[in-house]
């Protein structure tokens, strides 16, 4: 977007400059693994008066993935709610209350029907049809049906709304799921966290806008782009788990020197997410548990956070390969048969990966209480 173009609709963007808006772009692009081609995309796409607005609704829940976007600096949450994203309807950032509200609500559901993008903040009661949890009158599993009838896509945004998070943890007295075990005619898209970062959510609005299509997705139909490495991958104690440095207690010489915490409970090892990569409320990277010397929860992910004891040791998904080279045998390079030694080693490393799997997926299936400890090596 050239200066000229960018004039044109500075002053819908409450003045803020040239240069400004497009490092927000820049920023959300590459968030979002996108090249810098993709920027001017981005920016034509903000500035555009047709974007599609969006609806978010309230349900089981803390607020706090909303508290988490109020803390956005890259953009402020006034330039986000009002240039970035065309936010109608928030019960929370709200003017209104009451009855006036649910006009609100109603009046932009018709006017752009068919367009708007529905962000879901909270479980969803089903128990005793829902009852546990009512908005204006309405069991919020009937309002999330009918809001969700006429969105274009939907996001659920927080463990909560994910998969059930805090409010559906045994013995779930309300009966609480996610928004996927409700919306079933709508793509879903799971933005997990507790709270989730702001601009995951944002990304994957802005991505919608830009190319109008939902950004690719896992099985889990969490965003590659934010959920697609292992937070043990990316991990800036990842070099001291390689080495053997582990902190054993809180306060110990390992814990002061900043050595891994996996003996502390970390989840990282089985937990997806960019935490470590992408600053929350952009306050540097001491802002996510393990940058203050705690252990990851595993809130992103599901049968992790608030199911697996948060001290307990976790299963190490992605194990470090041996520093040794393997030795070079001119014979199997030719094609030739593996020894027998060399296949009970093999058969011995698969049927271990193999066995850690299963109980692995036992654990995340709540069908085993116990969870075993992983012995040091």
């Amino acid at each position: 977007m050239n200066q000229k173009d960018f004039e044109s609709v500075q002053e819908k963007l409450g003045g803020v400059s040239r240069r400004d808006f497009m490092k927000i772009c820049s920023a959300l692009a590459a968030t979002m693994a996108l090249s810098e081609v993709a920027v001017p995309k981005i920016a034509n796409a903000i500035t555009d008066p047709s974007r599609p607005p969006v609806i978010w609704l309230h349900g089981s829940e803390c607020t706090g993935c909303t508290m988490s976007l109020l803390k956005t600096e890259h953009p402020s949450l006034e330039e986000l709610i009002l240039n970035v994203i065309s936010l109608e309807f928030h019960e929370t950032v709200s003017a209104g209350a009451g009855h006036q509200a649910l006009e609100a609500l109603e009046h932009a559901m018709e006017e752009y029907a068919g367009k708007y993008v529905l962000v879901i903040e909270g479980a969803i009661p089903l128990k005793d049809e829902g009852v546990y949890c009512r908005v204006g009158g309405k069991n919020f599993v009937d309002e999330v049906h009918h809001v969700a009838e006429k969105a274009a896509a939907v996001i659920a945004t927080g463990s909560c709304a994910a998969w059930g998070g805090v409010a559906a943890m045994e013995p779930n007295p309300t009966g609480c799921v996610g928004v996927k075990d409700v919306v079933k005619d709508k793509p879903v898209v799971n933005i997990p966290g507790c709270p989730p970062n702001p601009y995951n959510l944002l990304s994957t609005v802005v991505h919608y806008l830009t190319f109008g299509r939902l950004p690719s997705l896992d099985s889990e139909n969490r965003p590659k782009f934010a959920y697609g490495r292992l937070i043990h991958e990316h991990c800036e104690r990842r070099p001291h788990f390689d080495n053997g440095r582990f902190a054993r207690a809180f306060g110990d010489e390992g814990h002061r020197q900043g050595y891994c915490l996996y003996y502390l409970g970390c989840k990282g090892p089985v937990t997806y997410a960019n935490c470590s990569t992408l600053n929350f409320g952009d306050a540097g990277s001491g802002c996510w548990p393990v940058g203050i010397g705690h252990p990851c929860f595993g809130c992103a992910e599901a049968g992790v956070g608030f199911n697996i004891p948060q001290f307990e040791v976790s299963p190490v998904l992605h194990k470090t390969p041996g520093a040794a080279h393997a030795p070079i045998d001119k014979e199997q390079e030719r094609g030739g048969k593996a020894s027998g030694a060399e296949i009970a080693l093999m058969a011995g490393l698969g049927g271990a990966a193999i066995g850690a799997g299963a109980v692995f997926s036992k654990k995340l299936g709540g069908k085993e209480s116990d969870h075993a400890k992983n012995k040091e090596a």
